[in-house]
């Protein structure tokens, strides 16, 4: 692989929803093998940053280019960056009744394939492949005939979010506050499961308020969100100075 090769440049990025301003002029470049993690205060724009990477509809880039893979995918749909590569995983995943979860999975995968012009496979075959992922995350398939989160614990929606970022073998996953309403055995659990999905051949992503995700993953660089923009970025050891002395201090 090409040393440093780049995955994501985001360029004065500009962000308004219901013509307030959120992000302001954000700057940020993530090379593949890179894992990188967003803190901040609550309000700060990091959950709206991982909804505009991954193209929610609901925002309007009103400045800036963001480029995966070099292509400018500024406009484009959620789907197109998905089937590209870009993962968003949900700080709160949404529960769908009446649809179980390994359809769900299936559909997502197969739609993927079709998109880059390669067979569907069928529900027996796919069975067998994910059940593979199961194994390596330590999820119990019980969970694949269940409706898609439906009753599941926070722990459970966020493997199932880390089932579906490895399903898809995503290049470059959003993860948007993983951690959040975790315990601490489901914690580490999951910061393992990311580290085994993580490789030379993709690029991590995450946003996070705690620094003991941070020394679970151990990101190669971390950005303190401010008022819209990253504000100074380091490496593991600033967000140990942020949980010892506040945002306040450390900014």
């Amino acid at each position: 692989m090409e040393k440093n090769q780049e995955i994501l440049r985001i360029e004065d990025l500009n962000v308004s929803i219901n013509n307030k301003l959120i992000i302001k002029g954000l700057n940020l470049r993530i090379n593949k093998g890179e894992i990188h993690a967003i803190m901040g205060k609550n309000g700060s724009g990091k959950s709206t940053l991982a909804k505009v990477i991954s193209g929610h509809p609901m925002y309007e880039i009103t400045k800036g280019k963001i480029f995966f893979k070099s292509k400018d995918i500024t406009n484009e749909e959620p789907d197109i960056r998905s089937h590209m590569g870009i993962f968003l995983g949900f700080q709160y995943p949404v529960e769908v009744s009446g649809v179980s979860n390994i359809d769900f999975l299936r559909l997502a995968y197969n739609s993927k394939r079709k998109e880059i012009d390669k067979q569907q496979i069928d529900p027996l075959a796919f069975f067998d492949l994910v059940s593979k992922e199961l194994k390596n995350i330590n999820m119990d398939p019980l969970f694949l005939n269940r409706s898609l989160n439906e009753g599941f614990s926070g722990g459970e929606k966020k493997k199932n979010e880390i089932l579906q970022m490895s399903l898809l073998k995503s290049e470059l996953s959003v993860l948007d506050e993983i951690d959040s309403g975790l315990d601490v055995d489901a914690l580490k659990d999951i910061a393992q499961n990311i580290n085994t999905f993580h490789s030379s051949n993709n690029a991590i992503l995450f946003i996070t308020h705690y620094q003991k995700l941070i020394e679970y993953i151990k990101p190669d660089y971390v950005h303190i969100m401010d008022n819209g923009i990253i504000k100074l970025s380091g490496n593991k050891e600033l967000a140990t100075k942020i949980d010892k002395y506040g945002y306040e201090y450390v900014i």
